[in-house]
């Protein structure tokens, strides 16, 4: 019988907690390339592709064939912009978090499916392995009440910010994570904070909600939402 986040449940607009782990808990980011290029994948699939600026550099005939092979690939690639919305995310050693809503019906599979695909394809080739890189297919928890739709932010930026100091809170730069958009030191355009920082308090100033969110995810309690988002490890 399949554990019960693998038992997908696609609804357009909904939210969704996507994460995978390393095929028998391997390593999946072994320096800060992986963790750039993989970076670099989602940012190609959520921005908008600006096909007219790129058509109009394939006709340039000062433009290199270097230049072209990559423009025919970012041509050819999927995009995902429109359909999946990037809400948090966080990169773990051997695993990774998503939180994201899904604004068609289905897209979670097809950007899931590509993106790591192609990770896989660029992890094997550097370091001379073959076969899968994830222990089987992403999981993917459907989001269905506000209080997990804030916890869960507060879950996978904290997995980050815990990620180099045991239990004592490490730097926003210990683990690749959205959190550095969160709390107003970095802008992305492929990260939405937005919609998380407005449900999470309401008719306050930016700079408060910013202090407020904060706030909310360095504080470290008990909280049985907060552990309800922790991996499975027997299922996983």
């Amino acid at each position: 019988m399949p554990c019960l986040n693998s038992r997908k449940q696609y609804l357009k607009n909904g939210y969704y907690h996507l994460y995978n782990r390393g095929v028998e808990k391997r390593i999946i980011f072994l320096d800060k390339q992986d963790y750039s290029v993989f970076l670099s994948y989602l940012k190609d699939y959520l921005l908008p592709k600006d096909e007219e600026k790129l058509f109009a550099k394939l006709a340039d005939a000062n433009t290199c064939y270097r230049e072209k092979d990559k423009i025919n690939n970012l041509l050819q690639l999927n995009n995902f912009a429109g359909e999946i919305t990037l809400l948090a995310y966080c990169l773990m050693p051997n695993h990774f978090h998503f939180f994201v809503k899904q604004n068609s019906q289905n897209s979670i599979d097809k950007f899931m499916n590509s993106l790591c695909t192609r990770y896989t394809m660029y992890f094997n080739k550097k370091y001379k392995r073959v076969g899968s890189l994830y222990k089987g297919v992403y999981k993917a928890v459907l989001i269905t009440s506000d209080e997990q739709f804030v916890y869960l932010s507060k879950y996978i930026h904290l997995q980050a910010l815990l990620a180099s100091q045991g239990e004592a809170l490490g730097s926003w730069q210990a683990q690749p994570s959205s959190y550095p958009e969160y709390i107003g030191i970095r802008k992305t355009e492929w990260v939405n904070p937005e919609e998380i920082l407005e449900n999470f308090t309401k008719n306050i100033t930016s700079i408060t909600k910013i202090k407020s969110y904060k706030e909310f995810v360095e504080t470290i309690e008990d909280s049985e939402q907060y552990k309800s988002f922790d991996l499975d490890e027997e299922a996983y």
